[in-house]
């Protein structure tokens, strides 16, 4: 009877900073711990990080987007567990979604960059694919290990964790049933009808644009002006989370992108008649979206580079900290007045000493991989290839953090291509190039990646433990298996999918993250210069916003993703402020932002699952019904011709019109269905 009395809803305190001398004590008490590491939660686990690592793998490949797994994971561990009627699974339930949620962590870190390999004919065995993948996810956590009671506990309240909320409040919820399911389920549901009417049928376009008037494509051809945004509904659930100042942050940075750097750069550059540094074509020949990738995202790169740094040396205490806990763990006495105190359950971490070990241990690997899997016993370049991992995994793990813990958006592609750059400069110094020295910067792009992806999803991981009161040694042990596995599903589908498709341009799977790299280091390693004073504008923009008080990390993230994805999350942040101010009522007020919260969460639940559904549908279709690589539902349905704006209703409603429609029916139900919260 005791234990059933555990499953509670979050306390009021789970997302607002603590007050003075206020403590905040989790779902699951320190003193009376639920069932974690159970076979059920380690046999469902491995279940959904073996099918969702492959599946991620297929669609990013295909798309160049890696769907978040630990969302739709979330909601199936909370689904069976409730179909099977187990009682207080909810820690069991942490620990399913954490393993699970290694998939897509793991498949970022190898597509966005071992496909770049055999775009430029390099062959890479399958024994590299894994190693890669499988060091990078170890390094990922390891490094990550010591910084999580800063993230997680000392920082509470401080950063929203707009992912980790939306996966929180499924379990929670599912957990506790009531009201707040229902609601949560309510907003799953349309947000997931919503996104299938637009990713599997095709009813309105997903991307909008000026272009469809005729004074928008006038105003994209004269000056290269452009405003778009996406119409889906789980981006705009992320920016009701991320909440108004750092959605109008990042915003304001794609504004600058959009509407200053972009007009500007092709205001100097139209009168060229040749391509400027490497790009395919004149200034005068390019589109928006063409200036964008070519000159501005590299200004975006180096503004994510310097807030990085930025932020290392802001948080120096935060890692000379986590040196002398280090050093005290390893060398401290175990009693008498040097004793280190022992942490309750709720802050037991894997012991320093075991994870240093670790992280030597791995460390030792990575070696051995280059000395042996790759450069075939020159020490030279096998210790260069293992300080750049060390010097850039380490330092940018916190990094990939915190931009998870502000804005739920990892930057891992753009600090990849930094790491990439950095990794060509200093072979090439020591004499490796050629299609050996890209294999080897390539590799070392994929364990980068991998660690910066596994260190900015893990800390979702244990946010959510914190919140729960699930203990973070279960987590982090049980982490290296969903790792393991995952790293060898991913080596096993990609090396498949590339004896049978091939990957690049023209080819069923694109990969175009992984082309981007390519494009980038061949270049390098031939003798030709990177974007430098692009790079270095990026740095200065940092540097100004770090000394006027602006995040510079969001505000750089905004410069390097797409207009069309923070437009969303602005809409979402102005619904979470006009929620906010629509009473003056306190406790009227936080039961508002609470139904909102949940409202969002569905949203960005719905839109991940059915995203899932229609990617399945169209492997289906394409692969296995071999109806025609081009096939979708759309097309099947004969819905593709409306999607693609060729037919009008009326004269003048068409696709496009009726997504600016339905994304603002959507935001007027957001706002009038969390209005319509009461207080108990």
């Amino acid at each position: 009877m005791e234990q059933e009395k555990k499953s509670k809803g979050l306390p009021e305190n789970a997302y607002r900073k603590l007050k003075p001398g206020e403590e905040y004590k989790p779902v699951v008490p320190a003193d009376a711990p639920l069932p974690e590491i159970t076979l059920y939660s380690v046999t469902w686990g491995i279940v959904y990080v073996v099918l969702f690592s492959m599946a991620s793998a297929y669609l990013g490949l295909k798309i160049g987007q890696v769907f978040e797994a630990a969302i739709p994971i979330a909601i199936l561990a909370v689904g069976f567990s409730s179909m099977l009627k187990r009682k207080n699974a909810l820690s069991e339930n942490v620990i399913i979604q954490s393993i699970g949620g290694s998939s897509g962590l793991i498949v970022a870190g190898a597509i966005f960059t071992i496909p770049g390999l055999y775009i430029l004919g390099i062959e890479a065995s399958f024994m590299q694919v894994f190693l890669a993948s499988l060091l990078g996810g170890f390094l990922g956590v390891l490094f990550l290990i010591p910084f999580r009671k800063y993230f997680v506990k000392d920082m509470h309240g401080e950063f929203p964790f707009p992912e980790a909320t939306a996966i929180n409040e499924v379990l929670v919820t599912g957990e506790e049933g009531g009201k707040k399911a229902k609601i949560l389920l309510k907003a799953l549901a349309v947000g997931g009808i919503y996104n299938f009417m637009i990713e599997g049928f095709g009813l309105w376009k997903a991307k909008i644009s000026t272009i469809m008037f005729g004074w928008g494509k006038f105003v994209a051809d004269k000056v290269r002006l452009e405003f778009n945004f996406l119409t889906g509904a789980a981006v705009m659930g992320l920016g009701y989370i991320v909440g108004l100042k750092f959605a109008l942050i990042i915003a304001c940075g794609s504004f600058l992108s959009w509407w200053v750097f972009i007009p500007a750069i092709y205001y100097i550059g139209q009168f060229n008649p040749e391509p400027i540094l490497n790009a395919a074509k004149p200034l005068a020949e390019m589109m928006p979206q063409e200036i964008f990738i070519a000159y501005v995202q590299p200004i975006g790169i180096g503004g994510i580079a310097a807030a990085g740094i930025i932020g290392v040396i802001k948080s120096r205490k935060i890692i000379f900290g986590a040196f002398k806990l280090a050093a005290r763990e390893l060398f401290g006495k175990s009693n008498g007045s040097e004793a280190i105190e022992k942490p309750d359950r709720l802050q037991k971490d894997i012991p320093m000493k075991w994870n240093m070990i670790l992280i030597f241990a791995t460390l030792l690997g990575v070696f051995a991989f280059f000395l042996i899997g790759v450069v075939k016993g020159n020490w030279l370049y096998a210790l260069a290839g293992l300080a750049i991992v060390l010097f850039i995994s380490f330092l940018l793990t916190t990094v990939s953090a915190r931009a998870i813990a502000i804005v739920g958006t990892n930057p891992v592609s753009g600090m990849t291509l930094m790491t990439l750059i950095v990794s060509s400069i200093i072979l090439v110094s020591i004499g490796l190039k050629g299609e050996n020295g890209i294999l080897v910067a390539l590799l070392i792009g994929g364990v980068v990646c991998t660690a910066l992806s596994m260190a900015g999803g893990f800390i979702t991981d244990l946010k959510i433990g914190y919140w729960l009161g699930t203990t973070p040694a279960s987590q982090e042990k049980l982490k290296f298996l969903g790792i393991l596995l995952s790293a060898a599903s991913v080596g096993f589908v990609i090396f498949m999918l590339h004896k049978t498709f091939g990957f690049g341009p023209g080819s069923i799977l694109e990969a175009p993250q992984a082309s981007a790299m390519a494009a980038v280091i061949k270049p390098l390693m031939t003798g030709q210069s990177a974007p430098w004073m692009l790079y270095m504008a990026g740095v200065v923009v940092a540097i100004i916003l770090e000394f006027v008080g602006v995040p510079p990390l969001a505000f750089a993230l905004g410069m390097y993703l797409p207009l069309y994805l923070n437009s969303p999350l602005l809409a979402g942040g102005l619904i979470a402020h006009f929620v906010a101010k629509s009473t003056k009522d306190e406790k009227l007020q936080a039961a508002r932002k609470e139904r909102g919260t949940l409202i969002a969460s569905g949203f960005i639940a719905g839109g991940a699952l059915m995203g899932v559904v229609a990617a399945f549908i169209a492997f289906v279709g394409k692969e296995l019904l071999k109806y025609g690589s081009d096939w979708t539902l759309a097309k099947a349905l004969g819905t593709d011709s409306w999607e693609q704006g060729k037919v009008t209703l009326f004269g003048f409603l068409d696709s496009e019109i009726l997504g600016v429609i339905m994304f603002a029916m959507l935001l007027f139900y957001f706002l009038w269905d969390s209005k319509r919260a009461k207080i108990d």
